[in-house]
């Protein structure tokens, strides 16, 4: 007779779930603190670069570029640090390019949540000098991907799951996020919607200590201000509802537009007969050359967004500012330059819902639409349409305003954009370059089908156990009879579903083992008369599913054991079998899944309909 513990793999036990989490949590505060350190560190070299390259001193300072005296000579510094990035790129490492959120997803996808150490320091660092000399980023992309890097290396320094490493290090990006706009909840669900696709304890408990500790750290060290500050305005949802609904749908069409636009560019970079070391300094040779018309472009440029959000820009500087300030961040992305997508598309895009509040209040005086509200709306809508992360983003605009009726047109005005762009972009501005590269990306997340669906709504009640007497020379001369299926199974003597195992019970229905194919051909290998019993040949004692366990939980105790079936039992009469739970019933609660997702039941116009029709 087979034991049970043979044949189960020896495997490390996994410590209880409450333990685990407490554990988690625990590292997700390391990982917090370090978001928040990070992001601190960030924006001092960011300061720094800045005032050495533009205004030649010795300064922590965060200001913009704009205000600087080199006059043509700044066409040059964005030069200079596109170079400086190739070099780290080509020598270093190529994850610094782009914007970073990216880069985090694939490293979920591809690598385990694995990130080399190296990239958590020349991600930042890279950055720091693209931004410094003029680059048109933000700070966010970049802050990102190193608190990702930061809990990707926490969880390769401790022991831990691919699944709790990939907490750990949605974790730091969360944190990342939280940490530098002041927006913890955001960076909540920011992290669910762009890296973990769950919403599971064991992730929600992690990302919010992390990111509400990275929010206190930013706190101590760079003050409790927002980047961006807006005062006191009047959405006027009432008389404005016709005017956000047709904002929303500007704001799907540029976040199509955008998508399409970068990745165009990305294209005929590549298609230049230059090596790539020397792409980002061509791409920053276009942002100087715009940066010298338009200085409000170059830089982060959070103190612009904070005047389009007051308005106290004018109508052409914010057509300027839309236009070049797109411009120069698709030319210097699409060159492969190191930094954040956030910051400048909210700036374009505020600077349009801007500019379309005001055009509206041309053609019909009377209506007195905000400008600034309308800002605020577009740079939420337009960002979470173009990245898939459109309840993030609904949260993120509040949380910048703290005021109640922003939530309305925010919540109109970008489901409208994020309906437009789901109907006509096939991947987000996050994940084109990775389905470029063959990597599917989750696009939602639900509860799995095995997570919801009970043993007992799929178990298999045909199945009759054997005596426990029965040879196996009967058995064998039973399966002869049988039908044939495919695969080399048989049929079940009441069913026409196949049966590569069957239970043994006593003759009062209490559960004794199970024997499978494998067990009969061994037993006729060793005895050819097949005067041995079923239950001598089969394994005992059994392993079981319970009626009222999730199908998830049987399966895995399917793979524990690496057998095809089990026996199903209550809890509260273990011996006596009540089903038979094997390969067939997982498919059956998929096949449940795919029936509610896809198959429509006749509703009550139809009966009506129905009864009135002559017969």
């Amino acid at each position: 007779m087979t034991t049970v513990a043979g044949k189960a793999k020896h495997r490390q036990p996994v410590p209880a779930a409450g333990y685990r989490i407490g554990w988690m949590s625990l590292m997700a505060a390391v990982v917090g603190v370090l978001a928040g350190i990070v992001a601190y560190l960030l924006y001092d070299l960011i300061g720094l670069f800045t005032n050495l390259v533009y205004y030649h001193e010795w300064s922590f300072r965060f200001r913009s570029p704009e205000h600087n005296t080199l006059g043509p000579w700044a066409i040059a510094m964005p030069v200079i640090g596109g170079l400086i990035v190739g070099v780290m790129a080509k020598y270093g490492s190529d994850k610094i390019k782009g914007h970073g959120i990216p880069e985090a997803m694939e490293a979920v996808l591809t690598l385990r949540s694995r990130i080399h150490a190296k990239v958590a320091i020349l991600k930042p660092l890279s950055a720091a000098i693209a931004i410094g000399t003029g680059g048109p980023f933000g700070a966010e992309g970049p802050i990102i991907q190193t608190g990702g890097a930061f809990g990707s290396l926490v969880g390769q320094l401790i022991s831990t799951t691919a699944a709790e490493r990939k907490v750990l290090l949605a974790c730091g990006a969360g944190a990342g996020m939280a940490a530098t706009f002041n927006t913890p909840i955001a960076g909540v669900i920011l992290a669910i919607e762009l890296l973990l696709f769950e919403f599971r304890a064991r992730s929600f408990i992690p990302l919010v200590i992390a990111t509400t500790l990275a929010t206190s750290v930013r706190a101590v060290l760079l003050g409790q201000r927002s980047m961006f500050t807006m005062g006191n305005v009047d959405f006027d949802v009432l008389h404005g509802l016709p005017f956000y609904v047709v904002l929303g749908v500007i704001c799907g069409g540029a976040a199509i537009g955008i998508t399409k636009l970068l990745y165009w560019v990305e294209d005929q970079f590549d298609r230049l007969p230059i090596a790539e070391l020397w792409h980002p300094a061509v791409g920053s040779l276009a942002v100087g050359v715009l940066g010298f018309f338009v200085p409000r472009i170059l830089g982060v440029g959070y103190d612009t967004v904070s005047d389009i959000l007051n308005n106290n820009l004018g109508v052409k500087l914010l057509v300027l500012i839309a236009v070049f300030k797109l411009l120069a961040l698709v030319l210097s992305l699409g060159a492969g330059t190191s930094g954040g997508l956030l910051a400048p598309t909210f700036m374009w895009s505020a600077a349009m819902g801007g500019v379309f509040a005001i055009g509206v209040n041309h053609l019909w005086p009377g209506l007195h639409l905000a400008p600034g509200a309308y800002a605020l709306v577009a740079m939420a809508a337009v960002f979470g349409a173009a990245s898939r992360a459109t309840f993030a983003f609904i949260v993120f605009a509040f949380e910048i305003t703290h005021d109640y009726n922003a939530i309305l047109p925010l919540m109109l005005c970008c489901v409208i954009a994020d309906l437009i762009a789901l109907h006509y972009l096939p991947t987000s501005i996050m994940t084109e370059k990775l389905a470029r590269r063959g990597l599917a990306v989750p696009g939602e997340y639900e509860a799995v089908a095995l997570r919801t669906v009970r043993v007992a709504d799929v178990m298999r009640k045909d199945i009759k156990p054997l005596l426990p007497d029965t040879t196996v020379a009967e058995l064998a001369a039973r399966m002869d009879s049988a039908r044939p299926i495919a695969g080399g199974a048989v049929a079940s003597e009441v069913g026409p579903q196949p049966i590569r195992g069957l239970p043994i019970a006593d003759k009062h229905g209490n559960l004794l083992g199970v024997i499978t194919q494998g067990d009969l051909l061994r037993a006729l290998e060793n005895d050819p008369q097949g005067a041995t019993t079923v239950l001598e040949a089969g394994s005992s004692p059994a392993v079981v599913a319970y009626a009222d366990e999730m199908v998830m939980d049987a399966l895995h105790r399917m793979l524990q054991y690496d057998i095809g079936r089990l026996p199903v039992v209550r809890r509260e009469q273990p011996q006596r079998m009540v089903g038979f739970f094997n390969r067939s019933s997982v498919l059956g609660a998929w096949t449940r899944q795919m029936e509610e997702e896809q198959v429509r039941e006749h509703g009550w116009l139809a009966g009506w309909r129905g009864a009135l029709e002559p017969k």
